[in-house]
């Protein structure tokens, strides 16, 4: 049995996410803050969370979001955090834009470049494997 050489492997997979030498590539990290609008129509804020998770969802699907979740309690008021596959804040803010809750100013973001593994995508369908409930 003739064994492939390990930097073919490791070739095969900086191809596959992006990486550069050093396996990391750059993404976009969003703080998600209390936003402007500060209504107290039930209906209309659950119906733009609503919106906001299936946001999430489809971002996941698309494969332009690698990590979402909420903060635990703290003095920002800071409500979440995304990690988007992209390069630019540009590119950041037209994804943020199909999302309900921000768009209506429930929530505000905060962009900022974050350089970290080029594996990260990888952390959503490994997390989907080990839930013992769902949302």
């Amino acid at each position: 049995m003739v064994r492939k050489p390990i930097r073919f492997t490791i070739q095969c997979w900086q191809n596959r996410w992006g990486a550069d030498d050093r396996g990391r590539k750059r993404y976009i990290l969003v703080l998600l803050t209390n936003g402007s609008n500060t209504t107290t129509n039930q209906a209309f804020i659950v119906s733009s969370f609503s919106g906001h998770i299936g946001n999430i969802e489809r971002l996941v699907e698309t494969g332009e979001l690698v990590v979402a979740g909420p903060p635990g309690k703290n003095d920002h008021s800071y409500r979440g955090i995304f990690i988007l596959n992209v390069d630019t804040k540009e590119k950041a803010e037209e994804l943020l834009q199909t999302d309900p809750a921000i768009n209506s100013k429930l929530l505000d973001a905060e962009l900022y470049h974050w350089y970290g593994s080029a594996a990260s995508p990888e952390y959503l369908p490994v997390s989907d494997k080990i839930w013992k409930m769902g949302f």
